[in-house]
């Protein structure tokens, strides 16, 4: 009997597995040509596109995939202007972005990459997807300490390696907009005496179309540099770094906790790694967590408090919670418990009192 369930459990185990390799297949086969497109647009491997949009949908199938067609787990940040997806992610209904349709999101992530916090990222060739993969974790991308080592399982999984820019190999036609591609004509046609017999030929075979294949690279691409040698300049040691930071960053103190001004450039990655802290205590230091750095916000260098330097503020319509607490520096769920907000309020519509120190209850509040 044992035996039975145990073979039970394995035939159960071993479907599943195939159901989720075939969503992966028919997600690959639906969204290849896009990623292919990007990469050859915007320098993205299109082994890492494919890889991301896979982990972070679940091909296609994760909740803000369906809801929101978000299939990358971007968040709103300061500057998102568009439809917004509440969901609990590092955080209880966190603010996510919400998209028109599935080919929306991938533009997006396209050009959500171009930021300046991702710029290291390009510095890395296209064929170096684990060099990609463990730079997007270190530029911030994902919380997930084993993010990089997934996206490599899955692109090797799945031998997204092998997706290459079609414009770089020379078979992209003006058709690729559309996702029509043609493979080259089997047999070669022998040159016609009669120019007009050899054009129209020409494009009667250009117009057939073929069922369309991944293009595989069969040698690496070598670069020469004629440069000479850089001179070797020794690396700064930890504290360097940080007095050479603080040095561009005069901290500052309020509520009694020290803090820096970001500036033009700086995100929460490389500001970790000059303070020699970790990112994630720096997020959290912040209630930054999925957030990118502007200039001209502060950075606190602990936690913020739990109650503020006044006893209340009055909001104005159009600030958010997150700007609030860091201009008084207290915590967001401090200012959410002293006040009873609803979790998913982010950005006040109305002008409104909020306490920022505990009151006693006598009657007139």
């Amino acid at each position: 009997m044992k035996k039975i369930l145990f073979l039970a459990l394995c035939w159960t185990c071993s479907m599943g597995l195939m159901a989720q390799n075939q969503a992966y297949l028919d997600y690959i086969e639906q969204w290849k040509y896009t990623a292919i497109e990007n990469q050859a647009t915007y320098g993205i491997p299109a082994s890492i596109i494919m890889a991301q949009a896979l982990l972070e949908s679940g091909a296609g199938q994760s909740e803000l995939a369906v809801n929101a067609n978000n299939h990358f787990g971007i968040k709103c940040n300061n500057d998102w202007m568009g439809a917004v997806y509440y969901y609990d992610d590092d955080s209880k209904g966190e603010c996510f972005r919400q998209y028109a349709n599935a080919a929306e999101s991938f533009n997006d992530h396209a050009l959500f990459l171009q930021r300046p916090r991702y710029e290291t990222c390009f510095e890395i060739v296209p064929e170096d997807y684990e060099g990609w993969a463990y730079r997007l974790k270190e530029c911030g991308y994902a919380t997930d300490k084993n993010y990089a080592p997934k996206l490599i399982k899955i692109i090797e999984d799945y031998r997204l390696d092998t997706l290459v820019s079609l414009a770089e190999v020379g078979v992209f036609d003006s058709k690729a907009q559309e996702h029509q591609l043609y493979e080259q004509p089997v047999a070669q046609v022998p040159e016609a005496k009669d120019s007009l017999v050899s054009d129209t030929m020409s494009q009667q075979q250009s117009k057939r179309p073929l069922k369309a294949v991944v293009v595989h690279k069969t040698e690496p691409i070598m670069v020469i540099h004629n440069d000479p040698e850089p001179e070797f300049k020794e690396p700064l040691t930890a504290r360097q770094e940080r007095d050479s930071f603080l040095l561009a960053h005069p901290k500052k103190k309020f509520n009694g906790v020290s803090y820096v001004t970001a500036r033009e450039g700086d995100t929460y990655a490389n500001v970790a790694f000059r303070l020699n802290v970790r990112e994630r205590d720096l997020r959290e230091n912040n209630d930054a967590l999925g957030r990118d750095l502007m200039p001209g916000d502060r950075i606190y260098l602990a936690a913020k408090k739990s109650t503020g330097t006044k006893e209340y503020v009055m909001t104005f319509p159009g600030q958010s919670l997150w700007k609030l607490s860091q201009e008084e520096c207290v915590m967001i769920e401090a200012i959410q418990k002293l006040n009873g907000l609803d979790p998913t309020i982010r950005t006040f519509r109305t002008r409104q009192k909020l306490y920022l120190k505990k009151v006693k209850d006598d009657g007139v509040r």
